[in-house]
């Protein structure tokens, strides 16, 4: 310990190592790292080095320096760590240009797709499916139903996913067929976070069973037989097959891998944009006064026998559904930003401040801090539905110390490393709330405190500890 940290390079950050070999903080990162960062913080300041299972991670905790990190692409690399990671989690070879020419930048191109009218075009098919999918269960529901509330959204949303990206199946038990390969996912789900940490599958009990027949329902065989997937998966089939190399099972790999990227956070995302509106409602009163307020001035009726359209512009004018969901968004999201130094280099931050990186070391930006900042947020451990809200617009602005923030709402990542599925993401939950919150009346049928799971920390939404029951009926 004493070796490592004194023979520090000048400009180097401090180094937290910890006294067991390999493994250094890990296991104190992982049982809370929020808590972790900020007591380093108090220590050492706002950029520190900590060891983490053989790692040497580099910390930015001062939002305004965040900036710095993002905008140094070229030296501070992101997309080779991902491939790495993505590649062995989902069992398909490393992206590799000598093997694999422009395949990673040809599949980057293809997220055009889930923007401006193509955008358009596939959240119309995700509201035609989840409507389709909620009037399945009204057909079901004459009195109050009562369901477990996590389940409930992991079925809806799953389904209208997979249906909206990859197309119906065909057979009679369609319902059933998806069904079970969301309950496959669920498990190979739970497994995500030790994957992700580089743990063998091998020693993940079924985990690695479970993944091979997930992948299998993607073979080509079994895809061909669905019945109107998107653009979007069209255009990654049709550039696989330029491949040679790509076997079926790699290709369908990739075809899962994308599943995991639409779904893996959505659904938890979903799960507490609901779970605080139904614990909060002034906040359901609210979001639900503005829906009604938005079919009635469009001459839409509600109810599971009609079909409501809704636009982008009209979307994007929920304000009050939109807050709460940014709300919900900042509370459970623990996203760790990750970039890899390139080179030896110097990177330089605001007030002439300077961090001497090595080849191969890790930065990190750490979101978290900031979403639960009691400078940027007042009462940050409170709900507030209507914090994203100012004269009853849209609120963009944010300070801290004074200043005005560039960056103040990071769930789905900064810069090159941004979910390019993020606009998608966020429609998809504004169309489930608002078609939930509009065809059924909704409440909480036991009283108990639901916490964030963190076992997740640094990978994207954290899960909730426990389920929930809540119960729901058509309204009147």
């Amino acid at each position: 310990f004493f070796f490592l940290f004194f023979n520090r390079k000048t400009g180097e950050p401090p180094l937290i190592n910890g006294w067991i070999p390999y493994l250094g903080k890990a296991l104190i990162f992982r049982k809370d790292a929020y808590k972790f960062l900020l007591d380093q913080q108090k220590k050492f300041g706002d950029i520190f080095t900590v060891h983490i299972a053989g790692r040497y991670i580099t910390f930015i905790m001062d939002p305004f320096q965040y900036v710095y990190v993002i905008r140094n692409s070229k030296q501070l690399e992101f997309h080779e760590f991902a491939n790495k990671m993505a590649s062995k989690t989902f069992d398909y070879p490393a992206l590799s240009k000598g093997k694999f020419p422009e395949l990673k930048e040809n599949l980057h191109r293809i997220y055009q797709y889930l923007q401006g009218k193509p955008l358009d075009i596939i959240s119309d098919h995700m509201m035609k499916n989840l409507q389709d999918i909620f009037e399945w269960k009204c057909s079901q529901a004459t009195d109050w139903e009562t369901e477990k509330m996590y389940k409930f959204c992991c079925s809806v949303m799953f389904e209208a996913s997979f249906v909206t990206l990859y197309g119906r199946v065909p057979a009679a038990d369609g319902h059933k067929v998806i069904s079970e390969i969301r309950d496959k996912f669920i498990k190979f789900d739970a497994s995500f976070p030790y994957l992700a940490a580089n743990i063998p599958i091998e020693l993940l009990g079924a985990t690695k069973k479970v993944r091979k027949e997930l992948i299998n329902h993607f073979l080509l065989q079994n895809m061909s037989k669905w019945l109107g997937g998107s653009k979007v998966v069209q255009a990654r089939q049709d550039i696989f097959e330029k491949y040679e190399l790509l076997g079926d099972y790699d290709k369908a790999a990739h075809h899962f891998a994308f599943l995991w990227a639409s779904v893996g956070n959505t659904i938890p995302a979903t799960f507490w944009a609901m779970y605080y509106l139904l614990r909060h409602p002034e906040a359901l009163a609210a979001v639900r006064d503005e829906i009604d307020h938005l079919l009635q001035s469009t001459g839409q009726k509600r109810g599971p026998t009609y079909n409501i359209h809704l636009t982008r512009e009209q979307l994007d004018n929920l304000v009050y559904l939109e807050s709460a969901l940014n709300e919900s968004l900042r509370m459970c999201s623990s996203s760790m930003n990750i970039r890899i130094s390139q080179e030896d280099f110097v990177l330089k931050l605001e007030g002439n401040q300077e961090v001497v990186l090595r080849k191969g070391d890790w930065i990190a930006l750490y979101p978290q801090i900031l979403h639960m900042d009691p400078e940027v947020y007042e009462d940050p451990k409170e709900y507030k539905f209507d914090r994203y809200i100012e004269n009853g617009k849209k609120k963009t602005t944010f300070y801290k110390a004074g200043r005005k923030l560039k960056y103040f709402l990071m769930p789905f990542g900064s810069g090159i490393s941004m979910c390019p599925g993020r606009f998608l993401a966020m429609n998809e939950m504004k169309m489930f709330l608002f078609i939930l919150l509009s065809h059924f009346d909704v409440e909480l049928a036991e009283n108990k405190a639901v916490r964030l799971d963190n076992s997740r920390m640094g990978l994207g939404i954290l899960l909730p500890d426990v389920d929930i029951a809540f119960r729901y009926k058509l309204r009147s």
